[in-house]
């Protein structure tokens, strides 16, 4: 449904959030719970569970199609182009209430302590403006708010608070993944997701259809639609959607002032506010500042220090599948991690690279496979009388150990605006300037290399391996980068503008670096730190001049 509101908008709200995904969704929620006037904008829409297909017989098919992650593949009218032509990855990602995560896997994983001191650790890149410890506290009411499911103590992190939920069931494929790690002596641990293992509030056990990246039909797994935009809006929040953001606006003083925005039947609105929160992702936010420009900000908003879409970080993914004889039943849900390893994630300079990723197993799916939907594979390779060999072959014995490589800042990837290519607004459409590096190749190549070798210790009969998967865009990081130093980041450590004080900024853009893990945890967990400073420190806040104090 589309909430059109205008006749219930404040005329000058104390908060501003646009975007209603991941990190949206946080501040939201604990603003309206604290009693802020919160108006949130969207350009998407509701998702009812009933339109996923997951639990339809043509499921596999429509996810090529109308559930594809890739906008420019979906082409939904909420959706906006993205000028590809000179990146190695495309972006994946979803508009609406709940954002992506109505489309992720829901893989839950934080950073690991070493991923905020890389600078200190490995002489590269730099450190976080805060540590693993800082931010542990957040983590942990995330679990509680998404209803994790997990198994406590993995040696690879520090202690901590239990999960809120039992894991779910590792299954086949994760019983046979961990007989190759255990021969080789590797470190492997039941993979956390943010799927109720049984009963959580509101929310059923997971029924394992395996259709968590179209959407679960069953609402077993947590997206931010049903964990948070509910309480939202039983404590006041004001939620438009079909709401298309043209700029921020500010005031004489440079302060922020609101936002213009476009609604569905094509009419231009305003929307004022004393602050104002981007959370539209590592593309959306870099592009919503370049568009913002002013006689102050001729350059774009926030940034002065020219870094405002540069950075950018997409987690190139490997991954080597491998068949068994054995009947696995990898068309088994979740379609999430079944286990984790994280036995070469640290640095190891005689490898020959810095930095490391991640591995986790994840089922093969059913007929044309886990990746048909989003791998860009050729038709001949997944139809005709390759489907029918590939199915008698494959079909439940199959599983992919997948590789989230560590992607390292480099100012050379960016996100621009495009000069011709235009939304159904007629605002232009970004562009992404992103080649994957040297270093992440010699990971991926290594990384791969050792998948291979615990499929083989495992007893698959053979294996196939994708060392950069083109469709594999869904973690947008690093384009309005956080730091102490207003010469070399957008944000401070809070997600304050250090050019425009009651701009913020919580999405994956103000990642320093990337990790080697899935940073939805780490987005809501930075998001739900920044948003309670700034209800801690409220009356201290500067705001616009046309506006009273928050």
């Amino acid at each position: 449904m589309t909430i059109n509101q205008s006749v219930d908008l404040p005329d000058v709200a104390d908060v501003l959030v646009i975007g209603a995904g991941a990190s949206g969704s946080v501040a939201v929620k604990a603003l309206a719970e604290s009693g802020f006037s919160v108006v949130c904008l969207e350009q998407g829409d509701w998702t009812p569970p009933s339109v996923f297909a997951g639990d339809k017989p043509e499921w596999e098919l429509v996810r090529q199609k109308q559930w594809h992650p890739n906008p420019n593949v979906r082409g939904n009218p909420s959706d906006y182009p993205v000028e590809t032509s000179e990146s190695d990855v495309n972006p994946l990602m979803y508009a609406g209430v709940g954002g992506s995560t109505l489309l992720y896997a829901a893989h839950w994983c934080r950073f690991l302590p070493s991923d905020f001191r890389v600078k200190t650790l490995d002489g590269i890149a730099d450190d976080w403006p805060f540590t693993y410890e800082e931010l542990q506290p957040f983590y942990e009411r995330m679990d509680r708010d998404m209803g994790v499911a997990g198994l406590a103590d993995n040696p690879a992190y520090p202690p901590g608070e239990a999960y809120p939920l039992p894991p779910l069931p590792i299954g086949k494929i994760g019983r046979k993944a961990a007989e190759g790690m255990d021969k080789l002596g590797w470190h492997w641990w039941p993979g956390a997701n943010s799927i109720a293992s049984r009963q959580f509030g509101h929310r059923p056990a997971c029924l394992r259809y395996g259709a968590c990246l179209t959407g679960c039909p069953a609402g077993a797994k947590a997206s931010t639609d049903i964990t948070h935009w509910p309480a939202a809006l039983e404590a006041g929040a004001r939620l438009v959607t079909g709401a298309r953001v043209r700029e921020v606006t500010v005031d004489a003083q440079g302060r922020a002032s609101g936002a213009v925005y476009i609604d569905r039947n094509g009419s231009e609105r305003q929307q004022k506010a004393s602050v104002v929160i981007l959370a539209a992702n590592g593309i959306g936010t870099p592009r919503l500042l370049q568009m913002s420009t002013s006689n102050l900000f001729p350059d774009g908003l926030a940034n002065s220090s020219g870094l405002v879409g540069r950075n950018l970080m997409m987690h190139p993914y490997g991954a080597v599948v491998g068949v068994y004889e054995d009947p696995l039943e990898s068309w088994l849900g979740p379609a999430g991690q079944s286990i984790e390893s994280m036995q070469f994630y640290e640095t190891d300079t005689s490898r020959g690279f810095v930095r490391g990723a991640k591995w986790n197993v994840m089922p093969s799916g059913g007929p044309l496979g886990l990746r048909a939907g989003y791998g860009g594979r050729p038709v001949d390779e997944s139809w005709g009388l390759n489907f029918h060999r590939n199915v008698k072959a494959n079909l439940g014995r199959s599983f992919e150990w997948g590789i989230i490589a560590e992607d390292l800042p480099d100012e050379s990837n960016r996100v621009v605006l495009d000069p011709e290519l235009t939304d159904s607004d007629g605002l232009p459409a970004p562009k992404l300037l992103y080649t994957s590096s040297e270093n992440t190749s010699r990971l991926i190549d290594f990384h791969v290399e050792r998948a291979r070798e615990a499929h083989e210790a495992a007893g698959a009969i053979r294996t196939s391996t994708t060392k950069l998967m083109r469709d594999c865009g869904w973690h947008l990081l690093g384009t309005a980068r956080m730091g102490n130093d207003p010469a070399t980041s957008v944000i401070d450590q809070w997600g304050r503008s250090h050019d425009v004080p009651n701009l913020y900024i919580i999405d994956g853009s103000t990642f320093v670096t990337s990790s080697g893990v899935n940073p939805t945890a780490t987005i809501m967990a930075i998001a739900l730190r920044s948003v309670e400073h700034l209800i801690a420190n409220r009356r201290d806040q500067v705001v616009s001049a046309t506006t009273t104090t928050v």
